[in-house]
């Protein structure tokens, strides 16, 4: 039997089916419309900026370092451009190890590139492009750009690098740059956002001495470029731009000259000078030996030589003008003695008998050798240098009354230079005692402690640059002024030279006839004392006075054998001195570490300084090797007429050629010269 169709039924189904179906396209179709107006019309921006950002990119401009200048004009610190092989690690094909030995077969990668490139490594945070090979020559860039297709990850870019033209010459004062690391970056969250900014792109920064300190104004303001990239991320043409503006030209008060004299004369011997114009306090000499060559930390100090730099016993990093402190000696006496007539403890024409030792409290207080001077008023107790006049002196005065007549002169106080790093010293009192000791028993003062404090010993010890601040102050008739290195910034741009002022003086208050007879007692020094020898036959008249500072205590039953001692544990010598002694121009503190008695080490030194400083004589070679040796009092030779005498010096000249041939320099600043590692910039006189 045949089954009939329900035809309508059929067609109800159909046409539920259809209606299903058109719902369906309907729905498709409104989604499609609804996603179409949230990505054409509610996104369009926001999507917008986003294919902008895919077709182009923002990249920073590091701009170009400030030059550092000395007083004349001679250029101490500049840039030039070179190549370097760089890895980004994470775009590598191969493994690292890998890759570096396949480079090393194209261009030479030596242990030290391979270690400080790890180092690099460490610190950075894994997606940088870190240099394994810097400087490198065209024939080098050659043989990599015909391989690079092998390398992907590795790129050859061109870097502006730091130079310091005269190597270790004058590097405590400079300083240098070298890469941010990660404490430093760490510390560069908390900066203003406009500052952080401003070292986007930028991989250095300024270190130590001027270069940390005056690094905003070195540094420069960043630019940034828009460029439009391919879809692999190279760069096909630059839409718009903003330059970087090159940092400041900064000039320091120092005469390199005068500086490379004073360091040469040091030789190999380890110590400090700091010479300061007392009207000014102007910084004309700023030595700190041993030194060590800036250059070295520019690329990243390799493990080999920041080894021999941190572990020498020679301590070649440490600033020892700035943060070395010492016993300041004899050379104390002076400013004890302004301290007694301003406190009226003594009068210029009292008399004390030193018979060559001093007692209290059963203790036996020595003059040096142990010989007395007989009777000594003050005038004969700065030239012939008495101790026994000082140990009954500081009795008289007590420790708390020397504390406050030497803060005000700078004693064991921040001078406020204009380098960072200054330490403070100890200008010793019985509440610092008492804040200085943790046990009960260490924190009470006794009254022998005081004694040699008058000689410049005991718990006394300061800079030398505190020590060239208080003769300075002394020299300038009591007003004080602040040492200071930068004396005018030069706009890249306009070439405007910018004058730094000076803070103003500060005028301590003492008696012009008190320091009249501390000067006249120590132009005494020069004529009839101490450092007689020293400046016999010079063209002009100084104030001085010489120290010897234990580097170790000697026993009380002990006497002082400079030759069973090892040669780090003997004295140190120290000299003061201003010229001309009417209107004093100059004034120098120095010390030579563990070189015995001032008069014969640091005295010649002074003396070969006011010689260049206000004669225009520069020493002969042979006083310049007597005074290396400490084997010379008054100059020997002829000397040379300073203005004749050759810069830049061979040697460095030499080096400075070596390390930049014939690269560019910071273009932009047209007000200078454009070649690397220039000699001279001529500027307006001050």
């Amino acid at each position: 039997m045949t089954e009939l169709r329900n035809v309508q039924a059929d067609l109800s189904r159909f046409r539920a089916r259809v209606l299903v179906a058109s719902l369906a396209v309907l729905v498709c179709f409104l989604l499609l419309a609804a996603r179409l107006v949230w990505l054409q019309v509610i996104k369009h921006d926001e999507l917008d900026e986003q294919a902008e950002a895919n077709r182009t990119a923002i990249v920073p401009v590091v701009p170009n370092r400030g030059l550092i200048l000395d007083r004349n004009g001679i250029v101490l610190a500049t840039n030039y451009s070179a190549y370097t092989l760089e890895i980004t690690p994470p775009r590598l094909a191969a493994g690292l190890d890998d890759t570096i030995d396949e480079l090393a077969r194209i261009v030479e990668i030596q242990p030290r590139d391979r270690r400080r490139f790890k180092k690099l490594l460490e610190e950075s945070k894994g997606f940088e492009s870190l240099p394994i090979r810097t400087k490198l020559s065209d024939e080098e860039v050659a043989r990599f750009a015909a391989q690079r297709f092998r390398f992907p990850g590795v790129d050859i870019k061109a870097r502006l690098f730091r130079n310091y033209p005269w190597g270790e010459l004058a590097s405590h004062v400079i300083g240098y740059i070298g890469r941010i690391n990660q404490a430093e970056k760490k510390q560069m969250e908390d900066w203003p956002e406009e500052d952080q900014g401003n070292y986007r792109g930028t991989e250095y920064i300024g270190k130590l001495g001027v270069e940390q300190s005056l690094e905003k104004q070195l540094h420069g303001t960043t630019g940034v470029e828009q460029v439009e990239t391919s879809a692999g991320g190279r760069a096909v043409r630059k839409l718009d731009s903003k330059p970087a503006t090159p940092g400041d030209t900064v000039m320091l008060s120092i005469d390199i000259k005068l500086q490379k004299l004073v360091e040469d004369m040091y030789g190999d011997r380890r110590g400090a000078l700091v010479a300061l114009d007392p009207k000014s306090g102007e910084v004309l000499a700023f030595v700190s030996k041993p030194t060590f060559d800036p250059n070295l930390f520019v690329d990243g100090i390799d493990a080999e030589n920041w080894q021999a730099l941190n572990e020498s016993i020679e301590k070649p990093l440490l600033n020892r003008a700035l943060r070395g402190t010492y016993p300041p000696g004899s050379t104390y006496k002076p400013f004890m003695a302004l301290a007694a007539l301003e406190t009226r403890k003594r009068s210029a024409t009292q008399v004390i008998y030193d018979s060559g030792t001093w007692s209290y409290g059963g203790h036996v207080f020595r003059s040096h050798g142990d010989h007395g001077l007989g009777a000594v008023d003050m005038h004969t107790s700065i030239v012939k240098s008495s101790n026994v006049y000082y140990y009954q002196l500081a009795n008289d005065m007590g420790v708390d009354a020397m504390h406050d007549f030497m803060k005000p002169l700078g004693f064991g106080q921040f001078t406020g230079i204009d380098i960072f790093g200054e330490v403070r010293g100890v200008l010793p009192s019985q509440e610092w005692k008492r804040n200085y000791y943790r046990r009960p028993e260490q924190k009470k003062w006794f009254g022998g402690e005081t004694i040699s404090l008058g000689i410049g010993q005991g718990y006394n010890s300061f800079t030398m640059l505190q020590l060239a601040q208080a003769t300075a102050t002394l020299a300038n008739n009591g007003v004080k002024h602040k040492p200071r290195l930068v004396i005018a910034t030069q706009d890249p741009m306009t070439r405007d030279i910018r004058p730094v002022p000076a803070k103003p003086p500060e005028n301590l208050g003492f008696k012009p006839e008190n320091v009249a007879v501390i000067r006249k007692a120590m132009v005494g020094v020069t004529q009839g004392g101490t450092s007689a020898r020293v400046f016999a036959g010079a063209g002009y008249l100084s104030g001085g006075k010489t120290g010897t500072a234990q580097a170790v205590t000697i026993g009380q039953r002990e006497k002082y054998n400079a030759s069973k001692l090892e040669e780090h544990q003997r004295d140190h010598a120290l000299y003061i001195a201003f010229a001309p002694a009417d209107d004093p121009k100059i004034a120098v503190a120095a010390i030579v570490e563990n070189a015995g008695f001032g008069a014969a080490s640091a005295a010649p030194i002074t003396r070969r300084v006011f010689d260049y400083w206000l004669m225009g004589q520069y020493p002969s070679e042979e006083d310049l090797a007597a005074v290396r040796k400490g084997q010379a009092a008054n100059p020997v030779g002829k000397p040379r007429n300073a203005a004749e005498v050759a810069w830049p010096p061979g040697a460095a000249a030499a080096a400075a050629a070596a390390v930049a041939p014939s690269l560019p320099a910071s273009a932009p600043q047209a007000a200078l010269p454009v070649r690397a590692a220039p000699t001279r910039v001529s500027l307006p006189a001050r």
